[in-house]
This record gives C-alpha cells, sequence and structure tokens, in this order.
C-alpha cells in the first residue's frame, strides 16, 4: 500500500509543488531585503534593479543552454530539479560571505538563477507527464507553490523569523531561503515520471528555433510574453511602492512588508483556482479574463497611492490575478507542442519571457523618478492588452481544440 502510494499520481505532484515552493525562496531573497541592503551598501538606483535583474538573467541563459541542449527531455527529471535546487542554494548562501562585494553579489545571483532555469521548467515537464484532462489545474498548483515560496522572504522579512544575533538581519533571510531550497532538492531527489513521459528525445539544437514556426505555439508563447511583461515587474517593485505608501502615511514598515508578502502570496490561490476552472471553460477564456483584470490593476494602483488601506485591498486583487494565467500558457504550450520536445518548448517560453522581464524590471526607477510611484506602474498593462490580441487570435484557430480537452 505504501509503496503504491509512493508510486502514484497525487504523491508526485504534491511532492514537486513542496520542492518548487521551497526552492523558489531562492528568487527574491536578495529582494526581499532590498531596503536594508541599500542603507548597509548605499546601493544605487541601478543596483538596486539588478539585485532582480541578474537573477532573471541567469535564468534566462540557464534556460537557454538547456533548451538548446534539450536537457529536459534527455535527462532524468528528477535529478535535474534536485541537483539543479541545491546548486542554487549553495550560489545563494555565499553571498553572506562576499558582501559588501556587490559585483560579486551579481555574480551569485546570475548564478541563483541559472540554477532555478533547471528547477521551474523541468518541473512543468514532469506536471504533463503525470497529466492530460486536469493539467490546467496541476501546472497551476505549481505556479502557486512557486508564487508562495518567491513571496517567502518577504513574510521572513516582515516577521524577522529568522533574527538573531552577531550577523544582520538581512542575512539570515538569505541562509534560510537556501536551507528551505536543500530540502526542496532533498524531495525531488524521490520524484518520478508519470505514464506521458514519452520516448526520451533525439539531441537537436536546431529545434529550439523550429518551435516558433508552430503558429499555435507562437501564439500560445506572444500571449505568455504579454503576461511576463507585466508580472516580474510588479513582483518586484510593489513591495517598494507599497513601503513607500506606507511611509507616507506614517504606517509602520512591518505592516508595510507583511502587506507585500500577501500581495505576491496571494497568487497562489489565484494559479489553483484558474487552472480548475481553464480545464473546464478554456485556456483563452482565463488567461484573457486575468490578463483583463490585471492590466485594470496596473492602470488604478498609482491612483489610490495615498490611501494605503485602499491600495494594498487592489495590490491583493492585482497580485491573485497577475500570475492566475500563467500555467495555463504554460499547459497550452504542452498541449499544442510536438509530445517528444515539451521540455524544450515550455524551457524555450520561459527563457524569452523572463529576458523580456529584464526591459519592464529597469524602465520602473527612471519611470518612478520621471513620473512618481502614482504613474510609473501604468506602462505596464501594454502587456496584457497584447497578450489579449495573442489568446483571441489563438482561440479562432482550429488547433485551439487541443487545448484543455477541447475547452478553447
Amino acid at each position: 500500500m505504501i509503496a503504491w502510494m509512493l508510486q502514484g499520481k497525487l504523491f508526485n505532484l504534491l511532492g514537486l509543488a513542496l520542492a518548487v515552493l521551497l526552492v523558489m525562496a531562492l528568487w527574491f531573497s536578495a529582494s526581499a531585503v532590498l531596503p536594508q541592503l541599500i542603507l548597509a551598501w548605499h546601493l544605487d538606483a541601478a543596483s538596486q534593479s539588478w539585485m532582480t535583474m541578474s537573477v532573471q538573467l541567469g535564468f534566462v541563459a540557464g534556460a537557454l543552454v538547456s533548451a538548446t541542449l534539450n536537457l529536459p527531455d534527455r535527462y532524468d527529471l528528477a535529478r535535474l530539479i534536485g541537483i539543479s535546487a541545491i546548486a542554487g542554494a549553495a550560489a545563494n548562501a555565499a553571498i553572506v560571505l562576499l558582501e559588501p562585494d556587490v559585483p560579486g553579489v551579481l555574480a551569485l545571483r546570475f548564478a541563483t538563477g541559472a540554477c532555478l532555469a533547471g528547477v521551474y521548467p523541468p518541473g512543468m515537464k514532469l506536471v504533463a507527464t503525470w497529466t492530460k484532462s486536469d493539467r490546467g489545474l496541476w501546472v497551476g498548483v505549481l505556479i502557486g507553490a512557486l508564487t508562495l515560496g518567491s513571496a517567502a522572504p518577504h513574510l521572513f522579512n516582515g516577521l524577522n523569523l529568522f533574527g538573531g544575533r552577531g550577523m544582520p538581519p538581512w542575512t539570515h533571510v538569505l541562509l534560510a531561503s537556501s536551507v528551505l531550497a536543500v530540502c526542496g532538492g532533498l524531495i525531488a531527489f524521490g520524484l518520478r515520471p508519470g505514464a506521458h513521459l514519452g520516448d526520451v528525445a533525439p539531441f537537436e539544437w536546431r529545434y529550439a528555433v523550429r518551435a516558433w514556426r508552430n503558429r499555435p505555439v507562437r501564439l500560445a508563447n506572444y500571449g505568455y510574453l504579454g503576461h511576463m511583461w507585466e508580472l516580474y515587474a510588479m513582483w518586484t517593485w510593489v513591495p517598494l511602492f507599497i513601503i513607500a505608501s506606507y511611509e507616507a502615511s506614517g504606517w509602520t514598515m512591518q505592516s508595510a512588508r507583511l502587506a507585500a508578502f500577501a500581495a505576491i502570496g496571494i497568487g497562489a490561490a489565484g494559479c489553483v483556482l484558474a487552472g480548475i476552472l481553464a480545464d473546464r471553460l478554456g485556456r483563452t477564456t482565463i488567461t484573457i479574463a486575468s490578463l483583463a483584470v490585471s492590466g485594470s490593476c496596473a492602470l488604478a494602483a498609482g491612483l489610490v497611492f495615498d490611501h494605503p488601506a485602499l491600495l494594498t485591498a487592489l495590490c491583493l486583487l492585482w497580485g491573485f490575478a497577475v500570475v492566475a494565467d500563467s500555467a495555463q500558457f504554460s499547459a497550452a504550450v504542452s498541449e499544442l507542442a510536438d509530445p517528444r520536445y515539451v521540455g524544450t518548448n515550455l524551457t524555450l517560453q520561459t527563457s524569452i519571457g523572463f529576458l523580456l522581464t529584464l526591459l519592464t524590471i529597469q524602465l520602473m526607477p527612471p519611470l518612478v523618478d520621471r513620473v512618481g510611484w502614482q504613474y510609473a506602474f501604468m506602462m505596464l498593462a501594454i502587456g496584457p492588452l497584447f497578450g489579449i490580441r495573442s489568446m483571441l487570435r489563438l482561440r479562432r484557430l482550429p488547433e485551439a481544440a487541443a487545448m484543455a480537452s477541447g475547452h478553447r
């Protein structure tokens, strides 16, 4: 009985979700303590942006190498995830030893991002090996775990859960994130793929380019790019946006940090709910609705800057919607692409999406300087508008019937 459970679908999918939740604490481990680092290291605006952008760039580089070499389609997924998680934890923990050497820290953040490319896209393929009619739900659970894990450092920072004497408090956030990532990597080693794994794909470096000739896949990727234009800029800068609003109104910093955690973490619930609905109502229906809500929040957020309670409520809605559709773009690609190269397609999708995030993350600080927090976020609404247009075009194609058991 126990052996059957250990080999079963529920055990492996929940185990994967837990592993990803723990490992993804690495992503914003430095960004969450950015206010402390600004004071301790005297960071300028460019260095502040690069604390997150270096992770994004590392992820893109790692994902492009992985996609070119077809790693998720040629090697054991559990081992790939486990090794990548532990390597990323080591790179993240080493920051404590190098501070305040900012170039060295950015190099380690780059290495951390490169390692995470061996966790997230292979994790999505592992979900695809266990699912078919419920793929949207379980990819949603996976992205929900990623979202909650990404928000975790903000919770550590807000509650000072790992505070202590002898080192600055921010170091405890980084070390705690690395410990959690090691635990996630160890869990991953115990996972196995499901019955929909398919044959091992032959090495074909050109496939990473040919994949874009498939029009349905390309449109699904365009929708994902519109989503990514907004997502990581929101996740990176909304915590500082909330802190600025709370500070201007005389509210406490601890409350601001907890509100920042909630604004990101609530997206986990959005991912799961969107996954349930997408399997029943269709991928394009849910992605279009999510993009419309999140884009509207981007337009409205700055208008309530002077009202922190109202701003918090709006950011909770924004955080719920901004990532809710993420899993459905990945699920769509897994259903529309060549089954032999699902892992390569998903890795390629994420690498290009994360490359785009470098632009919007970098754009925010100069926009804030020029027009203020009240208007800077409005430019993020461009992404949802483009994504909605792309998903409407995908919806009209006959190939779209392959998604969500015929639910476009």
